[in-house]
């Protein structure tokens, strides 16, 4: 009889934890714009010039919950590790379980990489940790670029012009 009730109690706590997801969040991806000003396909990889950008919320149900997503500086020139460049939050009516956040910056995105913190109703979920790279033709892609161009050859000194006869 014990280890009926044993074996009983691990099947019911190992369907339990199958059953969990991860702080009530199936799935979060990050998207460039689609071009028609919603999210497109999941990418890892964004550049400067990628505004705005998409953070998707699958929730693992449709009941109401208040999801809050933190943007985070982890390694970015200039900026102090750690630091919350957009915090915002949303909370889901009934029957809602995808969440979309956008963001954007004033002019372009800095080099980096940064992060995404989703909390379902104050709990941490996941996160997820990207990068932002230089986009080809923007000053901050110039480190990136090397001249191939040879050096001029050197060219004969100009003669001096003749000196101008002097007025009486």
């Amino acid at each position: 009889m014990k280890v009926v009730i044993l074996g009983l109690i691990m099947l019911v706590s190992q369907i339990a934890a199958y059953g969990q997801s991860s702080g009530g969040v199936d799935e979060i991806f990050l998207a460039r714009d689609d071009g028609n000003g919603k999210a497109g396909e999941a990418v890892s990889r964004f550049f400067t010039t990628d505004i705005p950008i998409y953070c998707v919320v699958q929730l693992a149900s449709d009941a109401s919950v208040t999801v809050k997503m933190n943007f985070v500086a982890v390694a970015v020139a200039g900026v102090k590790p750690e630091t919350k460049v957009v915090t915002t939050s949303y909370t889901t009516k009934q029957g809602q379980s995808r969440v979309n956040f956008s963001g954007k910056p004033y002019d372009k995105w800095s080099v980096g990489k940064y992060k995404v913190e989703i909390y379902v109703d104050g709990k941490f979920a996941k996160d997820l940790v990207f990068d932002i790279r230089p986009a080809s033709g923007t000053p901050d892609g110039a480190a990136f670029f090397q001249s191939k161009t040879k050096p001029l050859a050197p060219t004969a000194p100009r003669p001096k012009p003749a000196a101008k006869p002097k007025r009486n």
